[in-house]
């Protein structure tokens, strides 16, 4: 079988017989060919000339998103190789390189973004969403090694405290991670709140004190202070009751009273993602305390 210098053009009487010639070289099936017709040829009394067909199998999914990686790499001067695995439910890319600090980035932020990139080349054309996952020197294993021993102690702690606890703001990989590390958990729950890139994972313990858990009848701020019961405890209406005193004994002229304080409401807007308890996420009151508006971020 005649071939030029192209190892993908091949030569025949017509092009069908060119393009058959490939297919059969190549070991492929036309619907997985990219076939170009360089020249259809040319039948003549004295001479004829034999069509030119290019014929080169189609790149898969995972083949795309490697080579755009590779390129990718090269305008960011990190020298590096892709290996691929592909499945029908997701793609492998492991990118060998010299450099992988470089490919990592400070806290995975680089290979993060990579791994977006190559998944939206990954699924152009894609009716449903093929997940890419790309890897350098085993940082996926390390990373969810790291996270699922940061949701258990997280946990423990929100469990002793009755507070809730809120990470880092993660990417959505990361935060699976936390909430199907704590899913079996029956003592927490798990929600997302923000807006991306900030949005985080908050470990919600069932024991979780509302206000703080003051040792007064209400908390503090209320009518009645911590730790006491009467106009005159710490945080009441010793003002208000001093005022009206007054007032009543024809001092001061009557001052409208200040409108009565409205308990402060936090919701939760994330999506719950945790274990299978109800939880009503809209109304649910969750501490006004700094400790718990604030709780303690761990990495």
């Amino acid at each position: 079988m005649e071939q030029n210098d192209d190892k993908h053009v091949f030569t025949g009487k017509s092009a069908e017989e060119a393009t058959q010639k490939g297919l059969a070289t190549l070991g492929i099936r036309e619907e997985d060919a990219v076939i170009e017709v360089l020249d259809q040829g040319k039948k003549g009394i004295f001479k004829s000339t034999d069509a030119r067909v290019k014929v080169t199998p189609k790149m898969t999914e995972a083949q795309n998103a490697a080579e755009f990686l590779e390129g990718l790499l090269d305008l960011l001067g990190i020298t590096g190789t892709c290996k691929t695995e592909e499945s029908d439910e997701r793609i492998d890319i492991e990118i060998i390189t010299t450099d992988a600090k470089a490919v990592l980035g400070k806290k995975g932020s680089t290979i993060d973004a990579l791994q977006t990139l190559a998944g939206a080349v990954a699924n152009i054309g894609r009716e449903e969403y093929k997940k890419v996952a790309v890897d350098c020197e085993g940082y996926r294993d390390r990373r969810d090694d790291e996270l699922i021993q940061l949701a258990k102690r997280l946990a423990k702690k929100a469990i002793e405290r009755g507070k809730k606890m809120t990470l880092d703001p993660m990417n959505p990989y990361e935060r699976r991670v936390i909430h199907s590390t704590l899913a079996g958990n029956p003592h927490v729950k798990t929600v997302s709140e923000g807006k991306e890139p900030m949005r985080r994972v908050v470990i919600i313990p069932d024991n979780a004190r509302p206000y703080g858990g003051g040792r007064g009848e209400k908390s503090r701020g209320g009518n009645y202070g911590r730790g006491g019961k009467g106009p005159s405890a710490r945080g009441g209406s010793r003002g208000t009751f001093n005022r009206d005193k007054k007032e009543a004994e024809g001092g001061n002229p009557a001052r409208t009273p200040a409108p009565p304080r409205r308990k402060k409401e936090m919701h939760f807007g994330g999506t719950y993602l945790g274990n299978s308890k109800d939880m009503d996420l809209g109304t649910e009151d969750v501490g006004e305390t700094e400790s718990e508006v604030n709780p303690e971020k761990e990495e």
